[in-house]
């Protein structure tokens, strides 16, 4: 028996380290986990060189709350770049935890896991790999549920939920990584004050001010060039700035100014990424 999830990656509308308090939606780029029984062991394996202890900690916890002693087989295959500010740690745990969740509930007649028992064990995951700073639930619901999601982190709660408009998104991604686990916290908390008004604008549902001003805040503080952000926004970007802790940086577009967005986002080095809007979440594929 085998089950296939595939889980979206997310885009930065308010990084949540400053205050505890974020937003994140769903891109159409994907990690996806093929979960698979074997006689015994946990085996992971990607078609990216990454380290697997966040998806062996995902598995284990999984067969923790089942209570059953089987092997597992996990595989991941990516079109989402890691380390970028994209959500590929969240992305990765919601694929293998579904997935295995998936496969145990099935194989041993067990009763699945709801959703936030998923989503929840998933942060809880991520956390002891050391792989996010505040448990990155914003980043991780987006990539779970699909869409915008508004959050308090801190509690797990979801504040606000709903489906974004099916923009074009550009990503730009420099010739660098960045882990969000050896970022500057007491340089971006500083941020705190003027991170809140951009949460603000958020949950009033100015989402493109939103983004571009937590982007712009957060440049300063991690040391990136605003210029990028500012570039997109002169070439007709309706909403740009820094996603995550960066590197790269995501750009809401219309029809009539991608190409001029890409084209100067293209002088840089490092390469333009162009994605949709995922609206559907984390799924069985």
């Amino acid at each position: 028996m085998k089950k296939t999830v595939r889980s979206p990656g997310s885009a930065t509308i308010i990084n949540a380290i400053a205050t505890g308090s974020g937003s994140a939606f769903g891109i159409q780029l994907y990690v996806t986990a093929q979960a698979q029984i074997k006689s015994s062991g946990v085996k992971c394996s990607s078609d990216l060189p990454v380290n697997p202890k966040l998806m062996e900690i995902c598995v284990d916890k999984v067969l923790k709350h089942y209570d059953v002693d089987t092997g597992v087989h996990i595989k991941t295959q990516s079109t989402l770049p890691m380390a970028s500010g994209l959500s590929s740690s969240s992305a990765t745990s919601n694929a293998v935890i579904m997935a295995t969740s998936q496969l145990i509930s099935d194989e041993f007649g067990l009763k699945p896991m709801d959703e936030m028992q998923m989503l929840n064990l998933g942060i809880d995951a991520s956390l002891e790999a050391g792989v996010t700073i505040t448990g990155a639930f914003d980043d991780a619901s987006a990539s779970f549920f699909g869409g915008i999601t508004i959050t308090d982190n801190y509690q797990r709660k979801i504040i606000q939920q709903s489906k974004m408009e099916k923009q074009n998104i550009l990503i730009y991604m420099p010739d660098r990584k960045s882990l969000t686990a050896q970022s500057d916290v007491n340089r971006m908390k500083l941020l705190s004050p003027w991170v809140k008004m951009a949460f603000n604008q958020a949950l009033q549902g100015q989402i493109h001010d939103a983004l571009t001003l937590n982007g712009i805040l957060y440049c300063a503080a991690l040391g990136f060039d605003p210029k990028i952000a500012l570039d997109a926004l002169d070439s007709g970007a309706i909403a740009s700035g820094l996603s995550g802790t960066g590197p790269s940086f995501v750009a809401v577009v219309d029809d009539d100014n991608i190409q001029d967005v890409q084209e100067i986002w293209s002088t840089y080095s490092g390469r333009v990424i162009a994605t949709q809007v995922d609206n559907e979440g984390t799924k069985v594929v």
